[in-house]
């Protein structure tokens, strides 16, 4: 198969509100986008569906070598060899790739965090580094774009927590840093039998604000001059905090459900978004 073909699949199958945010780009800009997409799939899946955590660091290991693979030009996997011919035209550096592995690694060995500044740690390599990729893939001039790129790939990570507490906590998983559940006197048990209550939702809405503070502050850093190249972050920011605002609408059924927008809803938030942007 087609290496591109490979990772357009890959991105298509996945349903993620990320792959609306690459529709209108230009052809060589969206291969690269979706092949780094693919990428972080590829290494996500290794966690979540290797039910062996040996088995899991095998694979994460192999992927490590792959991205040296990348950098001398000879991959073995689709989705390396599509990184590969990408890598030509835009600045994919090894080391945030294998950073990015890094952060998938820590679900392997740690499912609490005790405050937000190790959380803080993890959403930076699995989401702020590929926040970071990008925005070089998007193309900018300015570099305190690189900070926007920062801000919003946490608020995107913490948007996903909030999303997913319910189902992480199915997996044994809980981001919700430990201080804080303690703070609003949230058991982890409620988060383990889905037990909703008024402590739960001033939690939640606690996490609602510094995801929107996140936003703001990433939009805030913006500079004027990278505003039409940088998109498909803007689109991607316009799904997720509508995705934000519905679940906070709905008082945090975040425990028993996965609230989602329609297609149809993430398409028309795509379009509208980048004629205006």
């Amino acid at each position: 198969m087609d290496p591109h073909q490979y990772c357009q699949d890959k991105a298509a199958a996945s349903g993620s509100s990320f792959y609306y945010s690459f529709l209108f780009l230009p052809p060589h800009r969206r291969r690269a986008i979706t092949a780094l997409y693919a990428f972080c799939r590829e290494v996500d899946d290794v966690v979540d569906e290797c039910h062996d955590p040996s088995i899991a660091q095998n694979k994460l290991d192999w992927w490590r070598d792959e991205v040296g693979q990348i950098a001398d030009g000879s991959p073995r996997h689709p989705v390396g060899q599509a990184l590969a011919e990408v890598a030509h035209d835009f600045d994919l550096p090894g080391e945030q790739l294998l950073e990015i592995i890094d952060g998938m690694q820590m679900d392997l060995v740690q499912a609490r965090y005790a405050d937000f500044r190790g959380l803080q740690l993890y959403c930076y390599r699995v989401a702020s580094v590929v926040g970071l990729l990008s925005a070089g893939i998007f193309g900018y001039q300015d570099r305190q774009t690189l900070k926007y790129a920062h801000d919003l790939g946490m608020a995107f990570q913490l948007t996903n927590i909030i999303r997913d507490v319910g189902e992480d906590a199915r997996r044994g998983r809980i981001y919700l840093p430990v201080e804080e559940l303690q703070r609003f006197g949230v058991p982890a048990d409620d988060l383990f039998e889905a037990r909703y209550g008024a402590a739960f939702r001033e939690l939640m809405e606690f996490q609602f604000q510094r995801a929107e503070s996140f936003y703001r502050k990433a939009f805030e850093q913006l500079p004027a001059v990278d505003r039409k190249s940088q998109r498909p972050g803007l689109v991607m920011a316009s799904i997720y905090r509508s995705l934000l605002d519905e679940i906070r609408a709905d008082g945090f059924q975040v425990l028993d459900r996965r609230t989602s927008l329609t297609p149809l809803r993430k398409i028309w938030l795509a379009g509208t978004t980048w004629i205006r942007a």
